[in-house]
């Protein structure tokens, strides 16, 4: 065989490593989805009363098989995946207090820590600054894992008129 067709047969070689190398990185870039795929996010608000304070209730949907850590979630090495909810405005509140639900207990071989699973409700008490009126922002801080996998780590924002 001359150098010419060696050429040729390794160039042919490539071109059909690559053609199979692409037509199987879909199913590695479909599974790299992150948390909110699985994660429907609402919020909903009470009027401010006299002195700004309001009740802003945040639910979360979460997808069947997927979980996501409680807030406390009860084991150390998970604190940093737990989910944490944060809201802000233009003026900045003068007070908020997240009230997480209590979590489920759950078991596996990475030891014990509370999840939330299906529809969850959390609710943050906010004391609005003088005169402010304008529309909150809820920031929820989550990460979605099955009994075999987790998604990457997402921030979900909600604005409350």
């Amino acid at each position: 065989m001359s150098w010419t067709s060696s050429r040729c047969v390794l160039g042919l070689f490539g071109l059909a490593l690559m053609a199979i190398l692409v037509a199987n990185a879909g199913p590695v870039f479909a599974q790299a989805k992150k948390s909110e795929a699985v994660v429907k996010a609402t919020a909903a608000a009470d009027k401010p009363d006299a002195d700004g304070k309001q009740t802003v209730t945040i639910t979360l949907d979460i997808e069947k098989p997927w979980h996501l850590y409680a807030n406390p979630v009860g084991n150390e090495d998970l604190a940093s995946a737990q989910t944490v909810v944060t809201v802000g405005s233009k003026v900045k509140p003068e007070d908020v207090k997240i009230e997480y639900p209590p979590g489920k207990l759950h078991k596996d071989k990475d030891g014990e820590y509370k999840i939330y699973e299906g529809k969850v409700a959390i609710k943050a008490q906010v004391k609005r600054a003088k005169g402010d009126s304008g529309p909150l922002e809820v920031n929820i801080k989550l990460q979605a894992c099955d009994n075999r996998s987790c998604l990457f780590p997402s921030t979900v924002k909600v604005a409350v008129p």
